[in-house]
């Protein structure tokens, strides 16, 4: 199954200046859509996000009935959100997100999904990086203001 990132998390593994962890927490294509990728970039030319080379990073354009089901969804979400959403859905692909109305309306569309602690406890499991390294990452995305519901992964790796 593709994973298709949203925003949230690529900023948060651009915080970390480490892009390339996404990429070896699945063996499934990683990708996200242009509006995503657009997003991303205007926060990095504005400095909210510190740049990252993302070009491993396939974009994909949104098809005639994912326009119309993102124009339904951005009433609700913003455009990176609910192109995300559209494409998961018509694409059954999995949603990697940790805004909450994203996780929300995953939930609602029946889209499966985790988010940047998941991912992090992926990295783990597979022995890419270790649990200390995981909980040092997950301590400077806190720092920097990344709202988590765990102090450390260990208590999702118990």
């Amino acid at each position: 199954m593709t994973i298709l990132l949203d925003n949230t998390v690529l900023s948060n593994f651009s915080t970390l200046r480490r892009p390339d962890l996404v990429r070896e927490a699945f063996i499934e294509e990683v990708v996200t859509t242009e509006h995503v990728f657009r997003e991303m970039q205007v926060g990095v030319t504005i400095g909210k996000i510190p740049p990252c080379d993302w070009q491993w990073l396939k974009n994909v354009a949104l098809t005639s009935p994912e326009l119309v089901r993102f124009r339904r969804l951005t009433a609700h979400l913003g455009q990176g959100e609910a192109s995300c959403l559209a494409v998961a859905v018509e694409r059954k692909y999995k949603l990697a997100t940790d805004d909450k109305d994203a996780r929300q309306w995953s939930r609602k569309l029946g889209i499966s999904h985790t988010g940047t602690i998941g991912i992090l406890a992926i990295l783990a499991k597979k022995g890419h990086i270790t649990l200390p390294e995981g909980n040092r990452f997950l301590e400077e995305l806190i720092a920097a203001g990344y709202r988590s519901p765990f102090a450390k992964l260990d208590e999702l790796l118990l």
